[in-house]
């Protein structure tokens, strides 16, 4: 006898299945961030008159840069699952060893300069040793290093130059030429760009490349996902912690040098409880706290909501006391409409 039933369909791999655009559109982790980006535009667009003047822009991006340049870094972190509770104080850090290095050893100011990366380097490399070695949560490892470095900074500045504040190195050589690299601007019409936005577009762009093209990425996505069983496939998830630490130290490095070449002196307890800045620009740009999602492109969204918010209050003439209730307020309502996208880019699947 022959068969006489229908060949099986033949099995289609769900890899080759063409997306929609609406269901690529509800799975980008940033979109809740975008829509958010809008109403805030919106709002103080009508609530402000002088928001929408082209001067404002290059004010708004500035303060933007100023918190995305290290978002970046810490979304990725974020997206790999961990946690870096020093990253604002390691700014400061980054600044007064430069600023105290170049003026104690009277060298050329781009000394201090290169030897402030590889101490920042060094604090970023004991965070991800650290976490990778005593298996703490980075939550414990990063609060410790904090506390260590405010005391740092602040001890050793008034052991050197007997203030809380180092001295002026403005009149040093090579100290143009370091502004130029970190604190300049450009004059564009009106608007009048620091050449931190420079920067921040640049790190943006790098953390974009690595998430999506180089296998560096995936080990991130994968660790952040679930650590065993990407170290179970061969990630070397250890060195891919260790990087990105590494990540957010070069992010402090650079702007702890825009801090020192901007004001010329540092102030040793600056920077404490911007970690927390970073963290909420990284969550409202899309990024989760259990880890294995987000991207640097959210966090770049979620820097822009806080620059936008942050000058909006003072264009508008509002008590900047609102300031903090105002961010809380879009974390809040950023993580709810992040988690309703996903869910709906889950459904759609």
């Amino acid at each position: 006898m022959t068969a006489t039933g229908q060949p099986a369909a033949p099995h289609t791999d769900e890899r080759l299945l063409r997306t929609s655009p609406l269901r690529k559109l509800l799975g980008r982790p940033e979109l809740g961030s975008v829509v958010g980006a809008a109403a805030v535009f919106l709002f103080f667009a009508i609530v402000a008159d002088s928001f929408l003047q082209a001067s404002s822009l290059g004010t708004v991006l500035y303060a933007a840069s100023t918190i995305g340049i290290m978002a970046a870094p810490v979304a990725l972190l974020m997206i790999g699952g961990e946690f870096d509770l020093s990253a604002g104080v390691m700014v400061t850090s980054s600044a007064l060893i430069s600023s105290m290095f170049s003026y104690q050893m009277t060298a050329n100011v781009w000394v201090g300069v290169f030897v402030s990366l590889l101490v920042t380097l060094g604090f970023g490399a004991f965070n991800g040793f650290m976490l990778t070695r005593t298996k703490l949560p980075s939550f414990i490892i990063t609060l410790g290093t904090f506390l260590m470095l405010t005391g740092l900074n602040l001890g050793f500045t008034k052991l050197i130059s007997g203030t809380v504040s180092t001295r002026t190195i403005g009149n040093m050589e090579g100290f143009e030429s370091a502004r130029k690299v970190f604190a300049s601007y450009l004059t564009i019409g009106d608007v009048e760009l620091k050449v931190t936005i420079l920067w921040w577009a640049a790190l943006v762009a790098l953390a974009t490349w690595i998430l999506i093209r180089t296998r560096f990425g995936n080990w991130i996505f994968a660790v952040g996902g679930e650590a065993d069983a990407a170290r179970a496939v061969g990630v070397p998830v250890v060195r891919t912690r260790i990087g990105l630490y590494l990540g957010v130290a070069f992010a402090a490095w650079v702007s702890g040098q825009h801090l020192l070449f901007s004001y010329d002196v540092v102030q040793s307890g600056e920077g404490v409880g911007n970690e927390l800045i970073y963290i909420i620009a990284a969550v409202i740009g899309g990024c989760l706290i259990t880890g294995g999602y987000g991207s640097a492109i959210g966090s770049a969204v979620g820097a822009i909501i806080f620059g936008m918010t942050s000058k909006g209050i003072v264009y508008a003439e509002w008590n900047p006391d609102w300031f903090k209730f105002f961010l809380g307020a879009m974390l809040l309502l950023a993580t709810l409409l992040n988690a309703w996208v996903r869910k709906r880019a889950e459904a759609t699947k």
